[in-house]
């Protein structure tokens, strides 16, 4: 999952993307691989018994070729949405994911779809909307997720009745290389958002913070400074954290520390 850790919800259970491997396309009488092999699933693990145990899945339509064409889903992490509720005032419980093969995958958390040979049993699909793939995983404020695919820009996905909108609300005009950025979020309660990401440009970082409201509003980066003064190196699959007023950044060599300076 590219340094994406493991999801988990209120009842225990655990959420994560795996990559390219064995997948049982002959299922159980309750559509569960007979041999227990689940590569390349969106997958719900349960540990309400004390022991691991899949409780639930999702896999692709086409879970048989999609491996040999190296686009599996295990490149991307796992978010779980607050819950959400339709224009008809039913209660959703979603996660969203994306990998390899270009698309959003929105699944319901309690009932995933399991493999449809035919076509994805799936709550939502956003196809192409990570046009060259994602290698991180998407951050959430205030009704929206952001996600920065692999040589794309970072996209803010409106959450509208419970459903991602497919066209973007906003997005950065910085292009950011492989693999990609993996936001995060610095805000006061719902106000003053602030999505930072981290860039990779040939050997040197750049730390980016954008307008959560607008993301084509960029408010400051790490090479506006003269001199260098605020450079690093970059490294790969790195999130920002934010604690304290600060906002930390892991290096290959160390960790960049940002805050306002001192008059």
């Amino acid at each position: 999952m590219s340094g994406a850790g493991l999801a988990g919800d209120a009842s225990g259970n655990i959420y994560f993307l795996d990559a390219n491997g064995g997948f049982d396309a002959t299922l159980d009488a309750n559509g569960f691989p007979n041999l227990g092999d689940y590569g390349n699933a969106f997958m719900k693990v349960a540990t309400a018994t004390g022991k691991l145990a899949v409780a639930d899945y999702f896999t692709s339509s086409n879970i048989v070729t999609e491996p040999d064409s190296d686009v599996d889903l295990g490149s991307g992490g796992v978010l779980l949405l607050p819950d959400q509720t339709d224009s008809a005032g039913q209660l959703h419980q979603l996660a969203v994911g994306a990998g390899k093969d270009e698309s959003i995958y929105v699944v319901d958390r309690n009932d995933m779809g399991k493999l449809n040979s035919v076509s994805n049993n799936i709550y939502q699909q956003l196809p192409r909307a990570l046009p060259q793939g994602e290698w991180g995983m998407p951050a959430w404020f205030n009704g929206r997720v952001y996600y920065g695919g692999q040589s794309d820009v970072l996209k803010a996905f409106d959450v509208v009745n419970a459903r991602l909108q497919t066209t973007p609300s906003s997005q950065s005009s910085t292009v950011f290389a492989y693999p990609g950025t993996t936001p995060s979020v610095s805000a006061n309660g719902t106000k003053n958002g602030i999505v930072w990401a981290v860039e990779n440009s040939s050997g040197d970082g750049v730390l980016h913070a954008y307008d959560a409201a607008n993301l084509s509003h960029e408010l400051y980066n790490s090479n506006q400074a003269t001199n260098g003064r605020d450079s690093f190196t970059d490294n790969k699959f790195i999130t920002p954290v934010v604690a304290n007023g600060k906002v930390y950044v892991g290096t290959t060599t160390g960790v960049a520390a940002f805050g306002l300076l001192t008059p």
